[in-house]
């Protein structure tokens, strides 16, 4: 065999190997320093704010990554508050009208027992009854079956839902533990961002530097991009739905409009979570000019969000609208909900990878120096 071949095909084991070395370690040591990770997130995403603060008024680093900190904490504070204030307020308002749709819906299902139900059961009594007695044995036990498969699941699903509660009242001092260490880490990374910058870049070789940069700059413009996609896509779904809730005249459109819009992160749930429940009770209960109109503004929504999501992410981010669209498909295929933000995440990577000519230099190595 040509000793060239042998050579190339040694390289390609040995990228493969680094590349699958490289992804384990960083699974590994991410299960045991995703505090930290999440503090060198954090402190990526404020360090414009705290360059602001430390040029324009003039404080000090650590002064300035504090004041940066308090901000971004009180606009969180002032988000949470100002949601759990539009919920209450909701709340209030639903605790009077419920009661009243609760009543029209007792009617409904009254109404439909006693003008349906009934006189099929008695059909089927009248049926079961011509049967001969082995006819029947089978038919009660297939009951019986049905019954027994139905207590199962549901005394299976009760079990494990009261089996979870204990890791779900464990994860809240585990969640505190979390956010306190990440608190601490965004702090001192923030504040010798630059230091530990100069420290990695020493590092790396002049190469790898150069394309470790342009690997840097163009996912930092495309996560901002992403965010700022999202944002967009967000707002303006909360404003259709608003308007649509004007014209069709609902109580709190904007408190539903905003609640709906936040919803509308849920990938591929979405506003189908507040939409599809509203339109089903609305029909029951005997209000089909809201229904037919929720269900014509929830289909405007959805149209909008198809059409606009790759346009405005592939405008943001940089990328072609069809790889856009292929990649949250594959996404979704493959890992389901959350493909269809790692998709498009993973297209951004690649595309990074690309044009920093990293795919071209490791092909450069496996294919070696041409005799």
């Amino acid at each position: 065999m040509n000793p060239k071949y042998i050579n190339r095909t040694i390289r390609f084991l040995l990228v493969i190997g680094v590349v699958v070395l490289a992804l384990y370690s960083f699974y590994f040591l991410s299960s045991v320093t995703y505090p930290f990770l999440i503090g060198l997130i954090i402190a990526f995403m404020i360090n414009p704010l705290v360059n602001f603060l430390e040029k324009k008024a003039k404080m000090p680093r650590v002064l300035a990554v504090f004041v940066a900190l308090v901000i971004i904490f009180a606009l969180f504070a002032g988000l949470v508050t100002l949601l759990v204030a539009e919920i209450v307020s909701g709340a209030a308002y639903l605790a009077t009208v419920v009661p009243q749709h609760l009543d029209t819906l007792i009617d409904y299902i009254q109404d439909y027992f006693t003008a349906q139900i009934i006189p099929l059961y008695n059909q089927l009594t009248s049926v079961f009854n011509k049967l001969d007695a082995g006819q029947k044995d089978t038919i009660i036990a297939n009951i019986q079956n049905f019954g027994t498969n139905i207590g199962t699941t549901v005394g299976t699903f009760f079990k494990n839902l009261f089996g979870s509660i204990p890791n779900v009242l464990s994860w809240f001092p585990n969640t505190a533990t979390v956010l306190i260490f990440s608190l601490l880490a965004t702090f001192f990374i923030s504040k010798d961002w630059y230091r530990l910058s100069a420290m990695g870049a020493k590092l790396l070789p002049e190469k790898a530097k150069a394309s470790g940069r342009t690997v840097f700059i163009d996912l930092k413009k495309a996560l901002f991009g992403f965010i700022k996609a999202q944002a967009t896509l967000i707002s303006i779904t909360t404003v259709i739905i608003l308007i649509g809730l004007l014209i069709l005249r609902v109580d709190y459109a904007i408190t539903i409009a905003l609640a709906t819009g936040i919803v509308d992160i849920i990938p591929y749930l979405g506003t189908g979570a507040v939409f599809v429940p509203w339109i089903i009770y609305s029909a029951i209960s005997g209000d089909p000019g809201l229904a037919i109109g929720l269900g014509v503004l929830y289909i405007i929504v959805l149209v909008q969000r198809q059409i606009m999501e790759p346009k405005i992410l592939s405008s943001s981010i940089g990328l072609d609208p069809l790889a856009t669209l292929i990649a949250l498909f594959i996404g979704f295929k493959l890992i389901g909900f959350l493909g269809l933000i790692v998709g498009p995440v993973s297209l951004v990577i690649i595309t990074t990878l690309y044009r920093a000519n990293v795919f071209h230099d490791v092909w450069s190595f496996i294919k070696g120096k041409e005799a």
